[in-house]
Protein backbone atom coordinates (compact mmCIF):
# COMPACT_ATOMS: atom_id res chain seq x y z
CA UNK A 1 0.00 0.00 0.00
CA UNK A 2 1.45 3.63 -1.00
CA UNK A 3 0.43 7.11 -2.07
CA UNK A 4 1.70 6.92 -5.72
CA UNK A 5 -1.70 7.20 -7.52
CA UNK A 6 -2.31 8.26 -11.07
CA UNK A 7 -2.13 11.27 -12.03
CA UNK A 8 -5.30 12.99 -13.59
CA UNK A 9 -8.40 12.13 -12.18
CA UNK A 10 -12.22 12.72 -13.73
CA UNK A 11 -14.94 12.68 -11.29
CA UNK A 12 -17.77 13.11 -13.25
CA UNK A 13 -21.67 12.60 -13.73
CA UNK A 14 -22.50 13.23 -10.18
CA UNK A 15 -24.01 16.64 -8.11
CA UNK A 16 -20.74 19.03 -7.29
CA UNK A 17 -21.45 20.49 -4.63
CA UNK A 18 -18.26 23.22 -4.90
CA UNK A 19 -18.81 25.50 -1.36
CA UNK A 20 -17.27 28.19 -3.22
CA UNK A 21 -18.27 32.21 -2.78
CA UNK A 22 -21.22 31.75 -4.30
CA UNK A 23 -22.55 28.35 -3.44
CA UNK A 24 -22.18 27.16 -6.95
CA UNK A 25 -24.12 23.79 -7.53
CA UNK A 26 -23.10 21.82 -10.82
CA UNK A 27 -26.16 19.19 -11.26
CA UNK A 28 -24.93 17.00 -12.81
CA UNK A 29 -21.18 18.34 -13.36
CA UNK A 30 -17.49 17.45 -13.16
CA UNK A 31 -14.29 17.56 -11.56
CA UNK A 32 -11.09 17.19 -13.05
CA UNK A 33 -7.51 17.11 -10.91
CA UNK A 34 -4.35 16.66 -11.68
CA UNK A 35 -1.70 15.87 -9.07
CA UNK A 36 -2.45 17.38 -5.81
CA UNK A 37 -4.47 20.09 -7.55
CA UNK A 38 -8.26 20.59 -8.84
CA UNK A 39 -7.58 21.89 -12.54
CA UNK A 40 -11.03 22.35 -13.56
CA UNK A 41 -14.65 21.87 -12.27
CA UNK A 42 -18.17 22.38 -14.73
CA UNK A 43 -21.45 21.64 -15.10
CA UNK A 44 -23.05 18.88 -17.32
CA UNK A 45 -20.84 16.68 -19.52
CA UNK A 46 -17.16 16.74 -18.83
CA UNK A 47 -15.21 18.47 -22.14
CA UNK A 48 -13.98 16.36 -24.25
CA UNK A 49 -9.91 16.56 -23.52
CA UNK A 50 -10.52 16.77 -19.90
CA UNK A 51 -11.55 12.82 -20.49
CA UNK A 52 -8.75 12.25 -23.34
CA UNK A 53 -5.81 13.60 -20.30
CA UNK A 54 -7.68 11.80 -17.36
CA UNK A 55 -5.54 8.64 -16.22
CA UNK A 56 -8.53 7.62 -14.46
CA UNK A 57 -12.33 8.70 -14.90
CA UNK A 58 -14.63 7.70 -11.78
CA UNK A 59 -18.32 7.32 -12.91
CA UNK A 60 -20.29 9.62 -10.03
CA UNK A 61 -23.78 9.42 -11.04
CA UNK A 62 -26.08 9.48 -8.60
CA UNK A 63 -23.31 11.15 -5.85
CA UNK A 64 -22.49 14.14 -4.83
CA UNK A 65 -18.82 15.31 -5.26
CA UNK A 66 -18.15 17.74 -2.42
CA UNK A 67 -15.43 19.33 -0.87
CA UNK A 68 -13.10 17.43 2.03
CA UNK A 69 -14.30 18.15 5.43
CA UNK A 70 -11.90 19.19 8.46
CA UNK A 71 -12.45 18.08 11.67
CA UNK A 72 -11.27 21.20 13.49
CA UNK A 73 -10.92 19.97 16.93
CA UNK A 74 -10.56 16.42 18.36
CA UNK A 75 -7.97 14.04 20.70
CA UNK A 76 -7.36 10.88 18.69
CA UNK A 77 -5.67 9.20 21.62
CA UNK A 78 -9.10 9.18 23.22
CA UNK A 79 -10.22 6.46 20.56
CA UNK A 80 -8.69 4.09 22.90
CA UNK A 81 -11.47 5.70 25.80
CA UNK A 82 -15.14 5.69 23.96
CA UNK A 83 -17.90 5.11 26.29
CA UNK A 84 -15.78 5.26 29.79
CA UNK A 85 -16.93 8.19 30.95
CA UNK A 86 -20.39 8.45 29.65
CA UNK A 87 -22.95 10.95 31.59
CA UNK A 88 -19.80 12.87 33.44
CA UNK A 89 -19.51 17.02 33.87
CA UNK A 90 -16.05 18.11 31.96
CA UNK A 91 -14.09 18.36 35.03
CA UNK A 92 -15.40 14.57 36.70
CA UNK A 93 -14.83 13.21 33.04
CA UNK A 94 -11.41 14.59 32.91
CA UNK A 95 -10.64 13.22 36.58
CA UNK A 96 -12.54 9.85 36.50
CA UNK A 97 -11.36 8.93 33.01
CA UNK A 98 -9.19 10.93 31.11
CA UNK A 99 -6.27 12.00 33.76
CA UNK A 100 -5.61 8.46 34.60
CA UNK A 101 -5.73 6.62 31.23
CA UNK A 102 -3.57 9.75 30.03
CA UNK A 103 -0.68 8.78 32.14
CA UNK A 104 -0.52 5.40 30.80
CA UNK A 105 -0.40 6.24 26.98
CA UNK A 106 2.98 5.63 25.43
CA UNK A 107 4.16 6.29 21.77
CA UNK A 108 2.99 2.45 20.48
CA UNK A 109 -0.97 3.25 22.13
CA UNK A 110 -1.04 6.70 20.79
CA UNK A 111 -0.04 5.41 17.26
CA UNK A 112 -2.83 2.66 17.42
CA UNK A 113 -5.46 5.00 18.55
CA UNK A 114 -4.16 7.37 16.09
CA UNK A 115 -4.27 5.17 13.14
CA UNK A 116 -7.94 4.02 14.43
CA UNK A 117 -8.97 7.47 14.87
CA UNK A 118 -7.70 8.96 11.42
CA UNK A 119 -9.46 5.85 9.61
CA UNK A 120 -12.30 6.74 11.31
CA UNK A 121 -12.39 10.41 9.57
CA UNK A 122 -11.51 9.73 6.55
CA UNK A 123 -14.33 7.15 6.53
CA UNK A 124 -17.00 9.92 7.92
CA UNK A 125 -15.82 12.26 4.82
CA UNK A 126 -13.45 14.49 6.95
CA UNK A 127 -9.78 15.20 4.83
CA UNK A 128 -8.17 16.95 7.35
CA UNK A 129 -8.02 16.76 11.02
CA UNK A 130 -6.68 18.92 14.35
CA UNK A 131 -5.38 16.50 16.89
CA UNK A 132 -5.12 18.64 20.01
CA UNK A 133 -2.67 16.03 21.16
CA UNK A 134 -1.65 16.70 24.82
CA UNK A 135 -0.27 13.57 25.77
CA UNK A 136 3.07 13.22 26.71
CA UNK A 137 4.34 10.48 29.01
CA UNK A 138 6.13 9.49 26.83
CA UNK A 139 8.34 11.77 24.73
CA UNK A 140 8.24 9.76 21.54
CA UNK A 141 4.38 10.34 21.28
CA UNK A 142 4.18 13.39 19.00
CA UNK A 143 6.85 11.52 16.78
CA UNK A 144 5.01 8.69 16.36
CA UNK A 145 1.04 10.46 15.60
CA UNK A 146 2.98 12.97 13.01
CA UNK A 147 4.12 9.12 11.10
CA UNK A 148 0.78 7.44 11.33
CA UNK A 149 -0.59 10.59 9.99
CA UNK A 150 1.80 10.23 6.79
CA UNK A 151 1.59 6.96 6.48
CA UNK A 152 -1.93 6.96 5.96
CA UNK A 153 -2.17 10.04 3.96
CA UNK A 154 -4.58 12.41 5.46
CA UNK A 155 -4.28 15.81 6.23
CA UNK A 156 -3.02 16.13 9.74
CA UNK A 157 -2.54 19.75 12.15
CA UNK A 158 -0.49 18.05 15.57
CA UNK A 159 -1.49 20.87 18.15
CA UNK A 160 1.10 20.01 20.73
CA UNK A 161 -0.81 20.32 24.10
CA UNK A 162 0.49 21.34 27.19
CA UNK A 163 -0.50 22.97 30.93
CA UNK A 164 2.22 24.37 33.12
CA UNK A 165 -0.21 24.88 36.24
CA UNK A 166 -3.24 23.24 38.29
CA UNK A 167 -3.36 20.55 36.42
CA UNK A 168 -2.74 16.64 36.74
CA UNK A 169 0.40 16.39 37.87
CA UNK A 170 1.79 13.90 35.02
CA UNK A 171 0.35 16.46 32.11
CA UNK A 172 2.15 19.52 33.24
CA UNK A 173 5.14 20.38 32.09
CA UNK A 174 7.06 24.23 32.20
CA UNK A 175 7.22 26.57 29.10
CA UNK A 176 10.44 25.91 29.04
CA UNK A 177 9.94 22.15 28.84
CA UNK A 178 7.32 22.48 26.15
CA UNK A 179 9.48 24.78 23.74
CA UNK A 180 12.33 21.70 24.88
CA UNK A 181 10.18 19.02 23.26
CA UNK A 182 8.15 20.74 20.10
CA UNK A 183 11.45 21.94 18.65
CA UNK A 184 12.35 18.34 17.17
CA UNK A 185 9.02 17.54 16.17
CA UNK A 186 8.31 21.22 14.25
CA UNK A 187 11.87 20.95 12.80
CA UNK A 188 10.74 17.41 11.43
CA UNK A 189 7.28 17.78 10.58
CA UNK A 190 5.87 21.62 9.96
CA UNK A 191 5.06 21.32 6.30
CA UNK A 192 6.27 17.82 5.59
CA UNK A 193 4.51 15.31 3.01
CA UNK A 194 3.88 19.02 0.68
CA UNK A 195 2.46 21.07 3.58
CA UNK A 196 -0.14 17.98 4.56
CA UNK A 197 1.39 17.79 7.89
CA UNK A 198 1.70 21.06 10.32
CA UNK A 199 2.57 21.60 13.77
CA UNK A 200 0.82 23.76 16.20
CA UNK A 201 1.50 24.44 19.94
CA UNK A 202 -2.06 24.64 22.14
CA UNK A 203 -2.07 26.09 25.34
CA UNK A 204 -5.01 23.32 26.91
CA UNK A 205 -7.17 25.50 29.07
CA UNK A 206 -7.19 28.80 30.73
CA UNK A 207 -7.30 27.56 33.81
CA UNK A 208 -4.25 25.59 33.35
CA UNK A 209 -1.59 27.74 31.90
CA UNK A 210 0.05 30.66 33.48
CA UNK A 211 0.30 34.12 31.53
CA UNK A 212 4.39 34.06 31.12
CA UNK A 213 4.01 30.41 29.48
CA UNK A 214 0.91 31.53 27.17
CA UNK A 215 3.00 34.75 25.72
CA UNK A 216 6.51 33.35 25.34
CA UNK A 217 4.98 29.85 23.70
CA UNK A 218 2.33 31.96 21.44
CA UNK A 219 5.40 33.69 20.37
CA UNK A 220 7.95 30.45 19.80
CA UNK A 221 4.49 29.30 17.91
CA UNK A 222 4.35 32.17 15.52
CA UNK A 223 8.13 32.49 14.68
CA UNK A 224 7.38 29.40 12.65
CA UNK A 225 4.25 29.71 11.53
CA UNK A 226 2.34 27.12 13.40
CA UNK A 227 -1.44 27.89 14.82
CA UNK A 228 -2.53 28.33 18.65
CA UNK A 229 -4.69 26.12 19.38
CA UNK A 230 -6.68 26.16 23.24
CA UNK A 231 -10.00 24.71 24.88
CA UNK A 232 -11.86 28.47 25.33
CA UNK A 233 -15.10 28.84 27.78
CA UNK A 234 -16.76 25.27 27.34
CA UNK A 235 -18.15 25.56 30.47
CA UNK A 236 -19.64 28.24 32.90
CA UNK A 237 -17.86 27.02 35.88
CA UNK A 238 -14.49 27.68 33.75
CA UNK A 239 -15.16 31.25 33.28
CA UNK A 240 -16.05 31.61 36.65
CA UNK A 241 -12.27 30.45 37.26
CA UNK A 242 -11.04 32.76 35.27
CA UNK A 243 -12.99 35.78 36.54
CA UNK A 244 -12.50 34.68 40.67
CA UNK A 245 -8.84 34.51 39.90
CA UNK A 246 -7.70 37.16 36.77
CA UNK A 247 -10.89 39.46 36.77
CA UNK A 248 -11.23 38.64 33.41
CA UNK A 249 -12.97 35.98 30.95
CA UNK A 250 -11.17 33.95 28.77
CA UNK A 251 -11.29 35.87 25.29
CA UNK A 252 -10.62 39.49 26.95
CA UNK A 253 -7.38 37.40 29.30
CA UNK A 254 -6.24 36.50 25.45
CA UNK A 255 -6.29 39.03 24.49
CA UNK A 256 -4.02 41.18 26.88
CA UNK A 257 -1.85 38.96 26.49
CA UNK A 258 -1.74 40.00 22.70
CA UNK A 259 -2.14 36.10 21.94
CA UNK A 260 -5.41 36.44 20.28
CA UNK A 261 -5.12 36.76 16.60
CA UNK A 262 -5.60 35.23 13.16
CA UNK A 263 -3.49 32.27 13.96
CA UNK A 264 -5.45 31.44 17.15
CA UNK A 265 -8.15 28.68 17.49
CA UNK A 266 -10.61 28.50 20.07
CA UNK A 267 -12.49 25.60 20.31
CA UNK A 268 -15.99 25.35 22.01
CA UNK A 269 -16.53 29.22 23.27
CA UNK A 270 -19.74 28.34 24.60
CA UNK A 271 -19.77 30.78 27.23
CA UNK A 272 -19.01 33.94 25.26
CA UNK A 273 -20.55 37.43 26.02
CA UNK A 274 -21.47 39.31 22.76
CA UNK A 275 -18.59 41.62 23.77
CA UNK A 276 -16.46 38.34 23.47
CA UNK A 277 -17.80 37.46 20.38
CA UNK A 278 -17.03 41.47 18.79
CA UNK A 279 -13.44 40.71 19.95
CA UNK A 280 -12.69 37.31 18.14
CA UNK A 281 -14.29 38.74 15.16
CA UNK A 282 -11.92 41.98 15.31
CA UNK A 283 -9.18 39.95 15.98
CA UNK A 284 -9.39 37.53 13.10
CA UNK A 285 -9.48 34.77 15.68
CA UNK A 286 -11.38 31.49 14.66
CA UNK A 287 -14.35 29.34 16.63
CA UNK A 288 -14.61 25.53 16.65
CA UNK A 289 -17.79 24.47 17.54
CA UNK A 290 -18.50 21.01 18.31
CA UNK A 291 -21.94 20.75 19.10
CA UNK A 292 -22.08 16.65 20.31
CA UNK A 293 -19.37 17.21 22.81
CA UNK A 294 -21.04 20.12 24.19
CA UNK A 295 -24.28 18.11 24.67
CA UNK A 296 -22.63 14.83 25.84
CA UNK A 297 -21.04 16.87 28.74
CA UNK A 298 -23.83 18.76 29.21
CA UNK A 299 -21.55 22.15 28.69
CA UNK A 300 -23.92 24.69 26.93
CA UNK A 301 -25.23 25.72 23.46
CA UNK A 302 -22.63 28.08 21.67
CA UNK A 303 -23.97 31.44 19.99
CA UNK A 304 -23.23 30.20 16.49
CA UNK A 305 -25.75 32.31 14.81
CA UNK A 306 -24.86 35.45 16.74
CA UNK A 307 -20.78 34.60 15.85
CA UNK A 308 -21.85 34.07 11.98
CA UNK A 309 -23.80 37.34 11.95
CA UNK A 310 -20.45 39.38 13.46
CA UNK A 311 -17.96 37.57 11.18
CA UNK A 312 -16.42 35.17 12.84
CA UNK A 313 -14.80 32.55 11.16
CA UNK A 314 -17.09 29.54 12.96
CA UNK A 315 -15.15 25.52 11.89
CA UNK A 316 -16.63 22.35 12.86
CA UNK A 317 -15.50 19.43 14.85
CA UNK A 318 -16.22 16.70 16.73
CA UNK A 319 -14.06 16.35 20.01
CA UNK A 320 -12.32 13.59 20.77
CA UNK A 321 -13.55 10.08 21.32
CA UNK A 322 -13.89 10.57 24.82
CA UNK A 323 -16.39 13.38 25.12
CA UNK A 324 -18.51 12.37 21.83
CA UNK A 325 -17.58 8.53 21.26
CA UNK A 326 -17.79 9.05 17.49
CA UNK A 327 -15.55 11.53 15.20
CA UNK A 328 -18.54 11.38 12.21
CA UNK A 329 -18.43 14.92 10.74
CA UNK A 330 -21.96 14.17 9.32
CA UNK A 331 -23.43 14.00 12.52
CA UNK A 332 -22.08 17.00 13.97
CA UNK A 333 -23.34 18.78 10.55
CA UNK A 334 -26.72 17.60 11.42
CA UNK A 335 -26.32 18.89 15.16
CA UNK A 336 -25.15 21.68 15.04
CA UNK A 337 -27.86 22.98 12.71
CA UNK A 338 -30.82 21.14 14.99
CA UNK A 339 -29.19 22.66 18.22
CA UNK A 340 -29.04 26.42 16.98
CA UNK A 341 -32.66 25.94 15.76
CA UNK A 342 -33.91 24.08 19.16
CA UNK A 343 -31.90 26.67 21.17
CA UNK A 344 -33.62 29.47 19.03
CA UNK A 345 -37.24 27.92 18.68
CA UNK A 346 -36.46 29.14 15.29
CA UNK A 347 -36.25 26.67 12.11
CA UNK A 348 -34.20 28.79 9.80
CA UNK A 349 -31.84 30.17 12.08
CA UNK A 350 -28.95 28.02 10.66
CA UNK A 351 -29.24 26.56 6.74
CA UNK A 352 -27.76 23.44 5.38
CA UNK A 353 -25.51 25.37 3.19
CA UNK A 354 -24.05 27.94 6.60
CA UNK A 355 -23.18 24.52 7.77
CA UNK A 356 -21.40 22.90 5.15
CA UNK A 357 -19.77 26.52 4.91
CA UNK A 358 -18.39 26.25 8.52
CA UNK A 359 -17.16 22.12 7.86
CA UNK A 360 -15.09 23.07 4.83
CA UNK A 361 -14.04 26.54 3.99
CA UNK A 362 -14.81 27.52 7.92
CA UNK A 363 -12.11 24.44 8.73
CA UNK A 364 -10.04 25.66 5.77
CA UNK A 365 -9.84 28.84 7.17
CA UNK A 366 -8.75 27.84 10.51
CA UNK A 367 -6.03 25.76 9.02
CA UNK A 368 -5.01 29.37 7.69
CA UNK A 369 -5.54 27.36 3.92
CA UNK A 370 -8.51 29.73 3.00
CA UNK A 371 -7.23 30.25 -0.28
CA UNK A 372 -6.42 26.23 -1.27
CA UNK A 373 -8.70 24.36 0.94
CA UNK A 374 -12.83 24.64 1.55
CA UNK A 375 -14.21 24.21 -1.76
CA UNK A 376 -13.87 22.76 -5.72
CA UNK A 377 -12.25 25.42 -7.38
CA UNK A 378 -8.94 25.21 -10.34
CA UNK A 379 -6.58 25.87 -8.34
CA UNK A 380 -7.33 24.42 -4.62
CA UNK A 381 -5.58 21.67 -3.81
CA UNK A 382 -7.81 18.31 -4.39
CA UNK A 383 -9.33 17.05 -1.04
CA UNK A 384 -12.44 15.81 -2.24
CA UNK A 385 -15.23 13.26 -1.04
CA UNK A 386 -17.91 11.16 -3.09
CA UNK A 387 -21.10 10.52 -1.27
CA UNK A 388 -23.88 8.14 -2.25
CA UNK A 389 -27.30 9.71 -2.58
CA UNK A 390 -29.41 6.89 -3.85
CA UNK A 391 -28.86 4.73 -0.65
CA UNK A 392 -31.89 4.26 1.04
CA UNK A 393 -31.06 6.58 4.04
CA UNK A 394 -30.60 9.30 1.56
CA UNK A 395 -33.16 8.66 -2.49
CA UNK A 396 -34.87 10.43 -3.28
CA UNK A 397 -32.81 13.58 -2.99
CA UNK A 398 -34.77 16.97 -3.40
CA UNK A 399 -31.94 19.24 -2.23
CA UNK A 400 -28.48 18.37 -2.41
CA UNK A 401 -27.07 20.40 0.30
CA UNK A 402 -30.35 19.71 2.57
CA UNK A 403 -29.32 15.62 1.84
CA UNK A 404 -25.75 15.47 3.13
CA UNK A 405 -26.14 17.70 6.21
CA UNK A 406 -29.25 15.43 6.93
CA UNK A 407 -29.41 12.41 5.85
CA UNK A 408 -25.92 11.38 4.51
CA UNK A 409 -24.01 9.34 7.48
CA UNK A 410 -19.94 7.06 7.31
CA UNK A 411 -21.84 4.60 4.95
CA UNK A 412 -22.55 6.33 2.69
CA UNK A 413 -18.59 7.26 1.73
CA UNK A 414 -17.86 6.19 -1.35
CA UNK A 415 -14.43 7.46 -2.11
CA UNK A 416 -11.84 10.38 -0.35
CA UNK A 417 -9.29 11.81 -2.18
CA UNK A 418 -6.72 13.84 -0.26
CA UNK A 419 -4.18 15.76 -2.75
CA UNK A 420 -5.33 13.99 -5.48
CA UNK A 421 -4.77 10.59 -4.42
CA UNK A 422 -7.65 8.12 -3.20
CA UNK A 423 -7.25 7.42 0.70
CA UNK A 424 -10.70 5.72 0.50
CA UNK A 425 -11.90 4.07 -3.38
CA UNK A 426 -15.02 2.09 -3.35
CA UNK A 427 -15.34 2.15 0.02
CA UNK A 428 -12.10 0.62 1.14
CA UNK A 429 -9.06 2.09 2.52
CA UNK A 430 -6.25 2.41 -0.24
CA UNK A 431 -3.31 3.24 2.15
CA UNK A 432 -3.82 0.64 4.98
CA UNK A 433 -5.28 -2.10 6.71
CA UNK A 434 -8.41 -1.54 8.28
CA UNK A 435 -8.13 -4.97 10.20
CA UNK A 436 -4.93 -4.76 11.57
CA UNK A 437 -5.52 -1.52 13.16
CA UNK A 438 -8.67 -2.12 14.84
CA UNK A 439 -6.87 -5.19 16.11
CA UNK A 440 -4.23 -3.07 17.01
CA UNK A 441 -6.36 -0.25 18.84
CA UNK A 442 -8.21 -2.79 20.70
CA UNK A 443 -5.00 -4.56 22.36
CA UNK A 444 -3.60 -1.08 23.09
CA UNK A 445 -6.63 -0.09 24.61
CA UNK A 446 -7.13 -3.47 26.63
CA UNK A 447 -3.21 -2.56 27.97
CA UNK A 448 -3.56 0.59 28.87
CA UNK A 449 -6.79 0.30 30.85
CA UNK A 450 -5.51 -2.80 33.00
CA UNK A 451 -2.64 -0.30 34.05
CA UNK A 452 -5.09 2.14 34.88
CA UNK A 453 -7.52 0.14 37.32
CA UNK A 454 -10.43 1.66 35.51
CA UNK A 455 -11.13 -2.15 34.32
CA UNK A 456 -12.23 -3.22 30.51
CA UNK A 457 -14.78 -4.98 29.14
CA UNK A 458 -13.41 -4.94 25.69
CA UNK A 459 -14.66 -7.31 23.26
CA UNK A 460 -11.84 -9.42 22.20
Amino acid sequence: MNLDQPGTILLAGGAVVTVDGDGTLCDPGWVLTDGALITGVGVGDPPTAARRTADVEVDTTGAAVMPGMVNGHTHLFQTLLRGLADDKPLLDWLRDCIWPAASEIDAEAAAAATALGLIENLRSGTTAVVDHQYVHADPDIDEAVCRVADSIGIRYELASGWADRNYHPPLTESAETVLERIDPIRRNWHGASDGRITVGLAPLIPWGCSDEAMVSTAAACRSWGGNIHTHCAETAIEVEMSLTERGLRHVPWLDSLGVLGPDVQLAHSVWLEEAEVEMVAERGASVIHCPVSNMYLASGIAPIRSMLDRGVNVALATDGPGSNNRQDMFEACKVAALLQKVNQLDATVLQPEEVLVMACRGGAKLLGRADDLGAIEAGRRADLVVVDLQSPFTAPVNRVSSALVYNATPRDVIHVLVDGRFLVRDRSLTTVDERVVIANARKAAQRVLSATGLGSRLLQ
